[in-house]
């Protein structure tokens, strides 16, 4: 488990507005407060990402997310709660607009994970709500499994998040899975 000195370092860079990068279950990730526009632009900019594209949110419990899911039926209740915490992240119909565009992009919809990694339950709980989740790498680039190709990019290049929480990623060989919610299928398998 990760230092409160060190969660709560991360807790005020994203305070802050800054970008952080923060082991996840299977590699390094990027993130920032999703509410914070300029953030989630200054993160996308530092992946080389386009907005169009959108965003994960990654959450300690369904109770942070609670707003996005009022209007799920039973069943897709039943599906995400038999999935979470753990590795599977559901795209989530946004019919209400509680989400921002700088985080759903072109989309309906939101990408969104209960965590099960003690990292990012700690993170969110003391943070209070779900965070942005993305690779830690440029786009189209390997991402980063560990937290020392971070701190190398920052030092030689001053480039990359503005606080490198440490960590381990336990699936550091497998993706999270992505599914759609309405639908069922999966669209990247985990």
């Amino acid at each position: 488990m990760i230092s409160l000195r060190h969660q709560l370092g991360a807790v005020h860079a994203l305070t802050r507005g800054e970008v952080i990068a923060y082991p996840t279950e299977s590699v390094f990730g990027y993130g920032c407060d999703p509410f914070n526009e300029a953030a989630v632009d200054r993160l996308l900019r530092i992946k080389q990402r386009p907005r169009h594209k959108g965003l994960i949110l990654v959450a300690a419990n369904c109770d942070q997310i609670a707003p996005l899911l009022q209007t799920l039926t039973l069943p897709q209740r039943r599906d995400l709660e038999a999935s979470w915490p753990g590795p599977v992240t559901w795209l989530i119909p946004d019919s209400e607009n509680m989400i921002p565009t700088w985080i759903k992009g072109d989309f309906d919809s939101v990408a969104v994970r209960v965590s099960a990694h003690p990292t990012v339950q700690a993170l969110c709980s003391i943070w209070g709500g779900p965070i942005v989740s993305t690779s830690a790498n440029r786009s189209g680039q390997a991402p980063a499994r560990s937290e020392f190709p971070l701190r190398l990019m920052r030092a030689q290049y001053g480039i990359g998040a503005d606080y490198i929480l440490p960590g381990y990623t336990p699936r550091a060989n497998k993706p999270t899975e992505i599914r759609d919610l309405q639908s069922g299928r999966i669209i990247r398998a985990g």
